[in-house]
């Protein structure tokens, strides 16, 4: 049975092996990637995304990131990426990151890109889905863990 996350996030958002080498470098890429499916000013989201960083490391530990802004866009709007290696992220637990969501909210939200910054940290507070996410071997994979289309224990 799919989850709520599948509200915010496609199998087009969702990224295998992201290649780079520290956390300026992969909400880049992130940017990169967001700004072309979404139609936004790639250097001005990730100037947003550094501005957010800088309040405060959106590494919420264990390996995961979740990086979120408040931009010119029509909806909440997720993406998940897999690093194909961790970087410092400046995560609360010291650990690297390697499993990355960026979520996009409209500049007028409400309560749901809270909601939905929730349902993630829930989503990935799970050992057996941070696991199954690690040992996708391609994005569709990636995204049915993540949407909870597969079963994490079985994955």
């Amino acid at each position: 049975m799919t989850n709520d996350i599948s509200q915010f996030l496609t199998a087009q958002n969702t990224i295998l092996n992201l290649n780079t080498g520290c956390k300026r470098g992969a909400l880049k890429e992130l940017s990169l990637y967001a700004a072309k499916q979404l139609d936004l000013d790639p250097d001005h989201l990730l100037q947003i995304l550094l501005e957010r960083e800088q309040l405060g490391t959106t590494g919420i530990g264990r390996g995961v990131a979740v990086p979120h802004a408040r931009v010119d866009v029509k909806e909440l709007t997720g993406f998940l990426a897999k690093l194909s290696k961790p970087v410092d992220f400046d995560a609360i637990d010291d650990e690297p990151v390697d499993l990355v969501f960026l979520l996009l909210a409209p500049e007028q939200a409400d309560a749901d890109h809270l909601k939905a910054l929730s349902r993630i940290a829930r989503l990935v507070s799970s050992d057996n889905v941070q696991l199954a996410m690690r040992k996708a071997q391609d994005t569709q994979h990636l995204y049915d863990v993540a949407i909870g289309k597969v079963d994490a224990q079985a994955a």
